[in-house]
């Protein structure tokens, strides 16, 4: 608590204590009649500290000045230590060169010292105290200019790592809402353009194929529930006791088929070739060609009128896996982005997290393809 409390002092009160003590020691010990000169010379030596730290050379050449009248009179004094927290407080806060100086013109000062005031002619005792007092001063100030400065990087760097630190948190957060924002994009677009797809069906067959309207609402509800436990799963809330859970595992290479089933009962017929194993392919590069093709045939869905058919071929191998998706029918409407700002920009997002440029335009004999090849032997991040 007392620390607590000289932190929060004002340094003109702290750098005040010790004139005052000068001051009051002189009173003491000098009779009135013979105060006047001694109170006179310790203020002048001593009142001047009060501003040290505002001007230190100043203080010191006045101190200095004080202390050479004093000579000149011949009245030792106690308040000769100012002449040492003078050259203290200038070594703490100048220069090597204002040290060197001020160090000088004391130990210039301390030879006609020791030659008034040496006791019985010794005056190679007093001079050599005297010198080891002014390097001792000179020492200590220039320590604690080192030790501040000292302390003044660590902050820097602690404030620096601390910014750092909160920008690369700041980034993650962006990251992860970005990723967000693309699950659910491709999760919302794709399963509420199938079931439009399919309701638009099961509206059709309800009066001339029954059986083919229920098919199609069954359809519905499976994209329904099928959506909602992506959506939770790319949130993060999905339990582990959830129903679905093991229903429905984070899509890959393996559900492609579904996907393509699912495509073909929305009105989308999709041949699906995958070519070559995909077990060492991770979970994420994964995910990531599910969510290309989904996003490709949807935009399909979308953009294409009735009759157009899709192929699929996702090729794997050690390092990297290629994804192909083409569609035989001109586009009602460009598919670039859709008005989030997602859709095809997106898909050029995932495949750039693993290295890949993805290309996607119309193809010369007609239709649509979007081509990438995604790389898994470490040339990707592998984000999402």
């Amino acid at each position: 608590m007392t620390v607590r409390h000289r932190d929060r002092m004002p340094p003109l009160v702290g750098d005040s204590v010790l004139p005052v003590l000068l001051l009051l020691h002189v009173v003491a010990a000098y009779p009135a009649r013979e105060l006047p000169v001694p109170a006179v010379l310790t203020a002048a030596l001593a009142v001047p500290l009060v501003w040290r730290r505002r001007a230190p050379v100043a203080v010191f050449a006045a101190v200095v000045a004080a202390a050479f009248v004093q000579w000149l009179v011949y009245v030792p004094l106690p308040a000769d230590v100012a002449v040492l927290v003078a050259l203290y407080t200038v070594a703490a806060r100048t220069g090597r060169g204002g040290t060197l100086l001020a160090a000088a013109v004391v130990e210039a000062g301390a030879v006609p010292v020791c030659l008034r005031w040496a006791t019985n002619g010794a005056f190679l005792t007093p001079f050599a105290a005297l010198s080891a007092t002014v390097v001792a001063a000179a020492v200590l100030g220039v320590n604690a200019r080192t030790g501040r400065a000292y302390l003044a990087a660590v902050r820097e760097r602690a404030e620096r790592l601390a910014l750092h630190q909160e920008q690369r948190a700041r980034l993650a957060v962006a990251e992860e809402r970005a990723r967000i924002t693309r699950e659910m994009h491709d999760i919302v677009t794709h399963n509420l353009s199938v079931m439009v797809a399919l309701t638009d069906a099961a509206v059709s067959a309800q009066h001339r194929s029954p059986d083919r309207a229920t098919a199609a609402m069954l359809q519905i509800s499976e994209t329904g529930r099928q959506a909602l436990t992506d959506m939770r799963r790319s949130l993060g809330v999905l339990r582990a006791d959830e129903p679905d859970a093991e229903r429905h595992p984070p899509p890959g290479i393996a559900q492609l088929e579904a996907l393509a089933g699912q495509m073909a009962a929305a009105g989308l017929p999709t041949r699906l070739e995958v070519r070559g194993g995909h077990a060492h392919v991770p979970a994420t590069a994964q995910l990531t060609v599910y969510r290309l093709v989904q996003e490709a045939l949807t935009n399909a869905l979308k953009h294409t009128p009735a009759g157009t058919r899709a192929t699929v071929l996702v090729e794997c191998s050690a390092g990297s896996v290629g994804v192909e998706v083409t569609d035989s029918g001109p586009r009602h409407a460009p598919p670039a982005a859709a008005p989030s700002g997602h859709g095809i920009p997106g898909m050029r997002e995932r495949a750039a997290a693993y290295g890949g440029t993805l290309r996607a335009g119309p193809l010369p004999g007609g239709g649509w393809g979007v081509r990438t090849r995604l790389l898994i032997g470490g040339g990707g991040r592998g984000a999402l």
